[in-house]
């Protein structure tokens, strides 16, 4: 768990060093998601306060962009291709084969910590579709056997 008063700190130095920016908000967000691999929710009414801001603002920045994350992720994150040209090539059958074999949902951890899997909309590999990304590096063509294998890469 996260000490609250040391986090309160940090938080407070991360804003520090962007307030000069013209539109703050998302680059602190990512520092902070950055520093602690989420956002944590008592964060949340400071960088509001800091931008004068609402905290129904900045969660409602938080909740549109996939990227942040109000829980820590996994060891590993999977991110599947949600757009249509993968979708035209048989993503959603891949993604329900990965939710099925992680056994967790969009958003979602597996129980053992080791995989986060997330929807992506375009990895900019439409011609391969459908497309993934395991911790930074892009995979094309996926298929359920190709889907295995990575599973069973990040599973190690």
């Amino acid at each position: 768990m996260l000490d609250e008063t040391a986090v309160s700190a940090r938080v407070e130095d991360i804003i520090a060093a962007h307030l000069g920016m013209e539109g703050p908000l998302l680059p602190i967000l990512h520092a902070v998601q950055l520093e602690y691999g989420h956002v944590p929710q008592a964060a949340l009414p400071q960088i509001a306060a800091a931008l004068m801001l609402t905290r129904a603002e900045v969660h409602g920045v938080m909740s549109f962009y996939h990227d942040f994350r109000t829980e820590p992720a996994g060891r590993h994150v999977m991110k599947l291709c949600r757009a249509e040209s993968c979708q035209s090539v048989g993503a959603d059958r891949v993604a329900d084969h990965a939710r099925a074999q992680l056994g967790v949902d969009w958003h979602e951890t597996t129980a053992d910590g080791r995989v986060t899997l997330e929807p992506v909309f375009c990895l900019g590999l439409c011609a391969c579709g459908p497309a993934a990304m395991v911790d930074g590096r892009v995979v094309g063509r996926v298929d359920e056997a190709r889907l295995d294998q990575l599973i069973a890469e990040v599973r190690r």
